[in-house]
């Protein structure tokens, strides 16, 4: 077995009108899974949200996190089984794509917890209305002051230079211009329809953690990195907890990807939609090696990669 490949999901916010098209039209194993979906899904015409759209209505947060999911395991299916990853992991929502991968959820179990977690994240928001914004160039412990005077929070730490915050409105819009006096070259509030990763889920994560206690868990056959520990977390019941946490705490991603590429890992497959994480793992360690598996092209391309990156 090849050490040093990792596979990596995408996570909320990389969805597009068209995602997984091509791949349901040419993999039959991407087709079973896009077909699977709408089964588990009664009400929901989750192909045709992926293909045609709306994209406002693929943008919300119930339908995205479905679709994003399936559209991963449908990437996934068609690649086959010649890569053999050591290491899975994805960006919060993307966990749950790393899990199915790493043999911990069965694909229609995740896609179960997902919807549920998506309903669950948007009635939180309702209940606790609120935003987050991108912080760019600004130092973490500078932002995290920043946070304590203006009631905000730090959601995601993407990579050097990236973060996000979280909170309510007025909250996010006070961070933001204190971040741009102490420096920070620029901040965007993001597109969502809530305070995500932050204090305002836990009503949510204490619902999600009875769902999560109905479903079966499987002790992973490949490492998984915890959004939350920025580690190896290869217990059922911690990864239980962790998922549960995940929703209120920030998600670790550039120590995530620095973890990873401490042991051994070099080569990366964003499997999924976008090229979001490519990006960012650019950002975190250029000399990282990121393919994006988002088509069939992409699969097809996959013959010039070198022999020593295969099984």
């Amino acid at each position: 077995m090849v050490k040093n490949i990792c596979f990596i999901f995408p996570g909320q916010g990389s969805q597009y009108v068209g995602m997984g098209k091509k791949l349901y039209d040419n993999s039959p194993e991407a087709k079973a899974i896009f077909d699977q979906a709408e089964k588990i899904l009664p009400g929901l015409d989750l192909k045709k949200l992926c293909f045609e759209g709306p994209i406002e209505e693929l943008t919300q947060t119930a339908n995205s996190q479905v679709a994003i999911l399936t559209a991963s395991i449908a990437a996934l299916q068609a690649l086959g089984s010649d890569l053999k990853p050591v290491f899975c992991a994805g960006l919060s929502l993307g966990e749950y794509s790393a899990l199915v991968a790493s043999g911990v959820l069965e694909f229609s179990d995740a896609i179960r917890l997902v919807r549920r977690r998506g309903e669950l994240m948007e009635q939180a928001a309702l209940n606790n209305p609120g935003t987050m914004a991108s912080i760019l160039g600004i130092f973490v412990e500078d932002l995290k002051e920043i946070c304590k005077k203006t009631d905000s929070e730090i959601a995601n730490l993407n990579c050097p230079g990236q973060i996000v915050i979280s909170g309510k409105k007025e909250s996010v819009q006070k961070a933001m211009a204190l971040a741009e006096q102490k420096g920070a070259k620029k901040a965007i509030i993001l597109n969502v329809s809530g305070p995500f990763h932050s204090s305002f889920m836990k009503e949510a994560a204490e619902e999600f953690k009875k769902e999560l206690g109905k479903t079966r868990f499987s002790s992973p056959k490949v490492s998984i990195i915890s959004n939350v520990t920025a580690d190896c977390e290869n217990r059922v019941e911690f990864i239980k907890e962790n998922l549960v946490k995940q929703l209120y705490s920030p998600v670790r991603w550039e120590e995530s990807i620095l973890k990873i590429s401490q042991e051994g890992c070099d080569t990366f497959f964003e499997i999924g939609p976008g090229k979001v994480l490519k990006g960012l793992l650019r950002r975190i360690n250029p000399e990282l090696t990121v393919y994006n598996i988002e088509t069939i092209e992409d699969i097809k391309n996959l013959i010039s990669i070198p022999i020593d990156k295969r099984n």
